[in-house]
């Protein structure tokens, strides 16, 4: 295994890997199972060298950027969702196609890593996980070397570009994993629905907060595409289409992908008001500042304008601003006492347990559906 483009602040190092066909893959949720996907990726990332350093130091600064950004951390969930959805199905963690099925799996960061960078653009995050943002990242290079025009416009125009890389390399990772002809022809479908779904949700999300829909319908919606079609549903999906699962299995796999994926993100919601910022990496109260049309904002909304037009004016006028700690502090208070808290965390509540339900009366492995419980429930009771 090759080192990484360059190795700078922020990437992990990791000891040379075993061959990919003479290593057992953990079980998915332990550092075992992200160590695997790790590997699989540190791989890929090598493979890339030959085509990015024929383009100069520019190219390879950014595929640098982009390395260290999907290497630096996460809990690897997406392709733990995509394994568990193969192994459910009677897919064989110890059979010749076991490594190349873990790393089209791994092509899922990938994806993610390409919503993240656009998601922190559009959203004007200055830092993920601790670090600066891409864009932010970029912006920062240019106005340290003294580039001529705007760094702002710089970062995020670098940015944009290592996304749209991240996506591109996504699809050839999966084209370079190996899958058997049969199985990459079932998987191929699924895979292009999910990239339209979350480009989609993205688009919604966009156009919610440009015409204001403040609806929990809308909201909903948004987290249905956005987040849980492949955060949870699609990974099962693809999972179930490599391993040849039947319409059942799969009709179940998307059923509890939906309810628990927009679990998550309502989960996700929470913590981005209420979240530790040692805890998340983000800063406390982001989404407000951010102005993100969520279910919690809607609900609140929703309840204010029935019983207290003062607080729905409030929010109203607050949200998206340049709140300080007291501002964010006093609209925390209004969230729970008019009992949106409250009702998301009974949202939660109810689509992890129809969740579990589609799981339990499925005809998953006895194993997958014990898995699958216990990521359901760490996905929606977490804390960062």
């Amino acid at each position: 295994m090759e080192v990484p483009l360059s190795a700078g602040p922020g990437t992990p190092t990791r000891t040379p890997a075993t061959p990919a066909d003479a290593r057992r893959t953990p079980i998915p949720g332990t550092p075992e199972f992200t160590a695997a996907v790790q590997d699989r990726l540190v791989e890929f990332f090598a493979t890339r060298r030959p085509i990015v350093e024929p383009l100069g130091p520019v190219f390879v600064d950014a595929a640098d950027a982009l390395e260290r950004f999907v290497l630096r951390g996460g809990k690897r969930t997406r392709p733990a969702f995509a394994w568990t959805g193969w192994l459910g199905a009677g897919g064989d963690p110890d059979s010749a196609e076991a490594g190349a099925v873990l790393a089209a799996c791994s092509a899922l960061e990938l994806v993610q890593a390409c919503a993240l960078i656009h998601d922190d653009i559009i959203d004007s995050s200055r830092t993920r996980r601790g670090f600066a943002t891409v864009h932010v990242d970029f912006e920062q290079r240019h106005g340290e070397r003294g580039w001529s025009g705007d760094a702002a416009h710089f970062g995020a125009s670098v940015a944009i570009l290592i996304g749209d890389l991240a996506l591109a390399w996504a699809d050839d990772l999966v084209h370079a994993a190996g899958l058997p002809p049969a199985a990459l022809a079932r998987f191929a479908p699924v895979w292009a629905q999910m990239r339209t779904e979350v480009l989609g949700g993205q688009l919604l999300d966009i156009n919610g907060e440009a015409v204001g829909d403040e609806s929990v319908e809308a909201a909903l919606r948004i987290n249905r595409y956005k987040t849980a079609a492949y955060t949870v549903e699609r990974p099962l999906h693809l999972g179930a289409a490599i391993a040849a699962a039947d319409r059942d299995l799969i009709a179940a796999y998307r059923t509890f992908g939906t309810d628990i994926g927009v679990a998550f993100q309502l989960r996700d919601d929470l913590l981005g008001v209420f979240g530790d910022p040692e805890v998340t990496g983000k800063p406390s109260g982001d989404d407000l500042r951010e102005g993100k049309r969520t279910v919690l904002l809607a609900e609140a909304l929703r309840r204010a304008d029935a019983t207290d037009p003062s607080a729905a004016h409030l929010l109203r006028t607050s949200i998206g601003t340049d709140l300080g700690a007291d501002d964010v502090t006093r609209l925390r208070a209004v969230l729970t006492e008019l009992g949106a808290v409250d009702e998301v965390e009974r949202r939660i509540a109810d689509l992890t347990d129809r969740g579990l339900a589609a799981i339990d009366s499925s005809s998953a492995t006895p194993a997958a559906k014990e898995q699958l419980r216990g990521m359901a429930l760490a996905a929606t009771r977490r804390t960062a």
